[in-house]
């Protein structure tokens, strides 16, 4: 009932007084006020146990645990446990943002920073932001044009977008209030993204960036005026070149101490933070981890190498101030890109000498750190997964006793974890129930080789390390790009060649391994844990798998049909709890050729948001792929030297996104006779910018292009003739 409504049962009431004063007044029912749209305030947040019906951050909490004290849906009845309603986006990429929800609505993000709001108990929309982005940035994403959520504060949602600014939106009606550019500079040049999930941090809002994988990034993080988009301070992890003058601030003049003189500033310091960061209120820290140095190799053309502060690290600083509080750093002088980007969890753990504060990490590197949270000292280390690059953590001083055998400059070394981590950036879970941390853990290990031996080059210093997972490790067909080298064999000696994914839980007490179930690939989501018993996970082949969170035993899979890597979130309006993902395959993922296993090669893999709860349905399968005969191409362009050429400019500057086979973007020896005749318009013209393709005529001469084409074509003839002949 409005207040003109109310007007009028006042109104009719006074009449019925004034004829029958003697009469008793029946009660008059008051007005439920309105809740405002995306109420949440720092009281609230740090109240979220009382409010289990909420989820109030990506994570939940204001610690980030991804933990739910709800039980409707629990181990005795989660069989049930079916379809809701889903919301498909029009995407075919990487989603993996966690949905924030609060009071019935849901927010959260797609590709390249589109915002979404829904009705959380039907779907229906609310209504959609679009941030405008320029389809030139997929080009500096690393790993998909991918975004990980909004934050929500006081009626306003906030959210970067991939071309590097920070937009608040009003929850209500999904305008615009402000926006804002994070970038300390832009250019053609300017290989930032960002894709991390903003977090509030008392009246500020703190965001960092992506780009640590190309030539030229400098990592830092900045804070906002939640009401204006005011710059409050810039905290950069690296130092930048000391030619240009002094450093911006004391913690940077201790940092270039660690760095190699001869170090190449002009190809960046990397140390960006893009993704992990959190806030603790009481101790108005704001942490984050950051990521590998610029450029990986840091021993390259003679350089010795240093510590190189403060990249792969987990910082603190004053959220006020923006200036240093703390630093740990996990993998010093890092030349594996073992960013220290994974989420942090707060919590307080006991010891052996009563709850204290802490802050969690089950880093990249393979080891799951438990730091002090108010002075970053490490209380404990251990490794939750195989690595060989070390051979422990020295309790003493903090550091990796670092495996001398890690050593890549002279010869390729089979090398774990991966690049892509033990863990990477899909959330684990922490459960104050259990006591466990439950993680989507990678057994990956990859050959690693110095990047002098690397004909193919780089992009834009993009990857820096030649690494190939062992399942794609073939020499004979990487010969014609890095020359002769030793078969996996030779190169394992003994080592783990193991290349399985786990979600595996981890004892942060007694730093141990509870239980641990072998999951689909080494690819899939991130977690989700509840009061219910119960830890959810997505993967690849499109289930929504549940698990026992005391032993691991399997409860529940459900079929979707499109590939999951977010973590799920749980909510209840009207009493009814939900269970809520992102579905959409992507992300590293674009960087590999799709597996059989994977959902996205037998779906079409449109993004979806899709809800479950108790006695629902079946969930909708998306249509199946229909396999194509492979076109004829084109007649052949160009010598084999020009061929030759084209496959070293394709290995440097396309195949990140373009594999040769089934792979989430399009396999380019597909390219119908339409698309070859507007080859160049595409590559060097920007024709396809608006969907993604970006332009790359400041990179790429004609002949450049010309010698990618006939790569392509001479390509597509292998593989046209070796359909036809039955291979």
């Amino acid at each position: 009932m409005d207040r003109r409504s109310n007007l009028w049962v006042l109104v009719a009431l006074g009449g019925l007084l004034a004829g029958c004063q003697r009469q008793a007044s029946p009660p008059v029912a008051p007005v439920a006020p309105k809740v405002a749209a995306g109420a949440i305030d720092a009281v609230r947040l740090a109240r979220a146990a009382a409010e289990p019906d909420q989820w109030l951050t990506t994570g939940r909490d204001g610690g980030g645990t991804y933990f739910s004290p709800l039980t409707d849906i629990n181990d005795g009845n989660v069989k049930r446990l079916g379809f809701a309603w889903e919301r498909k986006l029009g995407t075919h990429r990487g989603l993996e943002a966690t949905p924030v929800i609060v009071d019935g609505a849901l927010y959260t993000t797609g590709v390249f920073g589109w915002v979404y709001a829904v009705d959380a108990a039907s779907g229906r929309e609310l209504w959609t932001y679009d941030p405008e982005v320029d389809g030139q940035w997929g080009r500096y994403a690393c790993c998909d044009a991918i975004n990980r959520g909004v934050a929500v504060w006081q009626g306003t949602v906030y959210v970067g977008s991939l071309d590097g600014y920070l937009h608040a939106i009003d929850a209500t009606t999904g305008k615009r209030v402000w926006k804002v550019d994070t970038l300390p500079a832009r250019g053609p040049k300017t290989p930032f993204t960002l894709s991390a999930t903003p977090v509030v941090a008392g009246d500020a809002i703190v965001v960092g960036s992506a780009g640590a994988d190309f030539a030229g990034g400098r990592g830092y993080i900045a804070a906002y005026d939640l009401k204006t988009g005011a710059l409050r301070w810039r905290f950069y992890t690296v130092p930048h070149d000391p030619s240009l003058g002094p450093q911006e601030a004391p913690h940077l003049v201790e940092a270039i101490k660690t760095w190699d003189p001869k170090h190449r500033w002009d190809q960046g310091s990397g140390g960006t933070a893009w993704d992990g960061i959190g806030y603790d209120p009481a101790l108005k820290l704001v942490f984050f981890g950051t990521a590998n140095g610029s450029p990986y190799n840091i021993k390259a053309d003679g350089r010795h190498g240093g510590d190189d502060l403060y990249t792969a690290a987990i910082v603190a600083v004053h959220a006020e101030t923006g200036e240093l509080a703390w630093y740990y750093q996990t993998t010093p002088g890092d030349r594996w890109d073992y960013d220290s980007t994974q989420k942090l969890i707060q919590t307080d753990l006991d010891l052996g000498h009563g709850p204290q504060p802490v802050l969690m990490q089950a880093a990249k590197n393979g080891y799951y750190y438990v730091l002090d949270r108010a002075t970053g000292k490490l209380l404990s280390a251990n490794n939750f997964a195989y690595v060989n690059w070390a051979k422990g953590i020295d309790p003493a001083t903090g550091r990796p006793i670092v495996n001398p055998d890690a050593e890549y400059s002279k010869k390729p070394i089979l090398l774990a974890p991966a690049n892509a981590g033990a863990h990477s950036w899909q959330p684990m879970s922490y459960s104050p129930t259990t006591g466990l941390t439950y993680i989507p853990a990678m057994e990956w290990p990859m050959v690693y080789m110095d990047s002098a031996h690397q004909r193919a080059g780089t992009i834009e210093g993009f990857f820096t390390v030649p690494a190939f997972p062992v399942e794609d490790y073939d020499p004979a067909a990487l010969k014609s790009l890095y020359g002769t080298l030793p078969d996996l064999k030779t190169l394992a000696k003994g080592q783990s060649t193991l290349n399985e994914g786990y979600l595996r839980a981890w004892d942060p007490v007694h730093q141990k391994l509870a239980w641990q179930v072998k999951t689909l690939s080494n690819w899939d989501g991130g977690v989700l844990s509840t009061a219910g018993n119960l830890v959810f996970q997505g993967d690849s082949a499109g289930h929504l798998n549940v698990y026992d969170a005391r032993d691991g035993k399997v409860l529940a899979s459900i079929p979707t049909g499109t590939g999951i890597m977010a973590a799920p979130a749980t909510y209840r309006v009207n009493g009814v709890q939900y269970v809520v993902v992102m579905a959409g395959f992507g992300g590293n993922m674009v960087n590999y050729p799709l597996k059989p296993i994977h959902a996205a090669s037998k779906y079409d893999n449109e993004g979806r948001i899709i809800a479950f709860r108790l006695d629902g349905g079946a969930v909708p399968l998306p249509p199946a792929l229909v396999p194509e005969p492979f076109p004829e191409p084109p007649a052949h362009e160009g010598s084999p030297a020009r061929i030759a050429a084209g496959e070293v400019l394709y290995n440097r500057y396309c195949s990140r996104c373009h594999q040769l086979g089934p792979g989430i973007l399009p396999d380019l020896r597909r390219l119908s006779a339409a698309k070859h005749s507007i080859f160049y318009d595409i590559v060097l013209g920007g024709l396809l910018k608006a969907k993604g393709m970006a332009q790359w005529d400041d990179v790429l001469s004609r002949p450049d292009a010309e010698a990618i084409h006939a790569y392509l074509v001479d390509e597509g003839w292998k593989a046209y003739k070796a359909e036809r002949a039955g291979h």
